[in-house]
């Protein structure tokens, strides 16, 4: 028997560092799987220089949605948009998806259906079939399991680890917008209950509001530098908060980064949330999370190519061997790149 004093609680860890624990001791077997656990999908070859990206994703209710507030229909929809940015974050075009629901007695059928009827929205926004799944009963409210699956051709997969010295740090679109939302969304639910005669006043907040109801995955920029001719160094998809995936290629490639405060693009209803709630921009933008944009890293070369880029915002730099993350100022002084991002052990929706 364990002693109560030696047992570590989940939450100390967090996601990550709980995931690297868990599977410390596995190792890759079989010659074609390229990449296993560590980036924002597994790659293994399929034959003729082709390659599948898989990646898996499960949402629980009272942990990343509130049915109080979110429409079944947009559960489904973000269920499938959150796995299908894995993919684009590799490089990937996803071509189906699984899906595994797990539902206590309180849904109906024609809640699963509203439910289905989202993710059957997401299959035909982005191409992508629905190859099949499970369904369980469950004693804790609604659970979602999704597993998108993608290829690409072997040389043009871009992990987390690629970047090198003195590589642009590129980010599409704004961020904090999610995290705006959801505190817009927790207003009025906390408004609701005190009085149910009220009605939700999401007056002016309409894009906050939906990029956390119904965010979008970013094929259109996969599309874009593919056209341009620019292969990123490295990628990832901004699902936990900004700092947190800079601090994730740095430690992937070995290297420091900077990253320019006024080059973090805020949207100004995320800017108007934050006046409103007495929240500091600076730190939704960094910390957020669940703005599913693109972070990437770009040869210099192609710094020209991607200035001109409308929705690409050049924001740092990569460092050097053995450095730590940056963030600069706009007055030049330099704070380290802290993540502050969500802890799905501690935090609730």
């Amino acid at each position: 028997m364990f002693d109560e004093q030696d047992l570590t609680p989940v939450d100390q860890l967090g996601e990550f560092k709980l995931i690297e624990h868990v599977t410390r001791d596995f190792e890759v077997k079989n010659a074609d799987v390229l990449k296993g656990v560590g980036d924002d999908a597994a790659v293994y070859r399929v034959g003729n220089g082709l390659v599948h990206v898989v990646s898996t994703d499960l949402l629980m209710e009272g942990v990343h949605f509130d049915l109080s507030y979110a429409p079944l229909q947009h559960v489904g929809y973000k269920s499938v948009v959150v796995n299908l940015s894995d993919i684009y974050a590799m490089n990937a075009k996803p071509f189906g998806v699984t899906v595994s629901i797990a539902m206590s007695n309180r849904f109906t059928v024609e809640a699963i259906d509203a439910l289905y009827a989202g993710i059957h929205k997401a299959c035909e926004t982005y191409g992508v079939d629905l190859l099949g799944g499970d369904t369980s009963s469950s004693q804790a409210g609604l659970g979602i399991s999704v597993t998108a699956i993608g290829s690409a051709k072997e040389e043009d997969v871009v992990y987390r680890s690629g970047s090198k010295h003195n590589d642009l740090i590129c980010l599409t679109g704004d961020v904090g917008s999610a995290y705006a939302g959801l505190q817009v969304l927790k207003r009025e639910k906390a408004v609701f209950l005190k009085n149910p005669n009220m009605q939700p006043d999401l007056a002016g907040f309409d894009y906050v509001v939906g990029r956390q109801l119904k965010p979008e995955a970013r094929k259109d920029i996969i599309a874009e530098l593919a056209k341009a001719g620019v292969r990123p160094t490295s990628m990832i998809d901004v699902s936990d908060g900004l700092a947190s995936e800079v601090n994730h290629l740095c430690r992937q490639s070995g290297l420091g980064a900077t990253i320019y405060q006024d080059k973090i693009i805020l949207d100004h209803e995320t800017v108007k949330v934050a006046e409103e709630f007495n929240l500091p921009g600076l730190t939704m933008g960094l910390n957020g999370g669940e703005d599913y944009e693109l972070l990437f890293t770009a040869k210099l070369e192609d710094f020209d190519v991607l200035n001109s880029f409308r929705g690409i915002q050049i924001i740092g730099h990569m460092g050097a061997e053995g450095e730590s993350a940056f963030l600069q100022m706009v007055d030049g002084s330099t704070a380290p790149l802290t993540a502050q991002g969500w802890n799905h052990f501690k935090d609730e929706q």
